[in-house]
């Protein structure tokens, strides 16, 4: 218990004090995964307006397609983005095997469909209340999903946040395609894995309360939203 609590002591030392490996740490991690988030947004956005505003065949099993894809594993994920890259695979000599950008795109792979299936039971909903008015104004297609991306942006934005929980959070699929390297591609999730192994429990908790003050921010965000979108609502 003594140690524990030395250590605890220590691990807010380093957070108070911003400690530049702690802070070099933290920083990779929001590039990656906020880069992440926001290709996913620009992917999953029209992909789940798309399916939720317009009617044509196969719309059913897209929906599923989507929100199966929710739940795809992450190390699955991380395995078929190392086969990918690697140097026996097609993008091979892309050489980006154990760098930031292969860890943005496995957690694009993963964010996408959350950011798509979340997105189009948004724009669904708002185009069942919508669609008589945009048929009586004779609105098409384009229109009307700008229209109605624009009239859910805060739902849409606490979907973004979503996936940003999501992201950040990841370890499996980000340690097989960037591995640890210090100083390179050693984020949050992975340097507690690597630091609690090591036994480092200072700088191990220290990252934990930041992981956790950014889970924590983004909850609070996303209940903020949600308030900002129902005064809009009955206003």
């Amino acid at each position: 218990m003594h140690e524990f609590a030395q250590a605890f002591r220590l691990a807010l030392d380093l957070v108070f004090n911003a400690n530049p490996d702690l802070m070099e740490i933290v920083g990779l991690s929001l590039r990656v995964s906020l880069t992440a988030v926001a290709v996913s947004c620009l992917i999953g956005f029209p992909l789940g307006a798309a399916a939720g505003a317009w009617q044509f065949p196969g719309r059913g099993t897209i929906a599923v397609l989507m929100n199966a894809l929710m739940s795809l594993p992450p190390v699955v994920v991380g395995l078929m983005v190392y086969l990918t890259f690697s140097r026996a695979g097609p993008f091979g000599w892309l050489e980006l095997l154990y760098t930031p950008t292969a860890m943005i795109i496995a957690q694009i792979v993963l964010v996408t469909p959350i950011v798509a299936a979340l997105s189009r039971q948004v724009i669904e909903d708002l185009h069942s209340e919508y669609a008589e008015q945009f048929r009586s104004l004779c609105v098409g297609p384009g229109r009307a999903i700008g229209a109605l991306l624009w009239d859910g942006r805060f739902s849409l934005l606490t979907v973004a946040l979503a996936g940003f929980g999501r992201a950040i959070a990841e370890v499996g699929a980000v340690i097989i395609v960037g591995g640890n390297i210090d100083h390179l591609t050693r984020v949050m999730t992975t340097a507690i894995a690597l630091e609690t192994s090591r036994g480092d429990l200072a700088l191990a908790l220290a990252l934990g309360i930041v992981l956790i003050a950014i889970a924590l921010s983004v909850n609070g965000a996303v209940m903020a939203l949600r308030g900002t979108a129902a005064r809009f609502a009955y206003a």
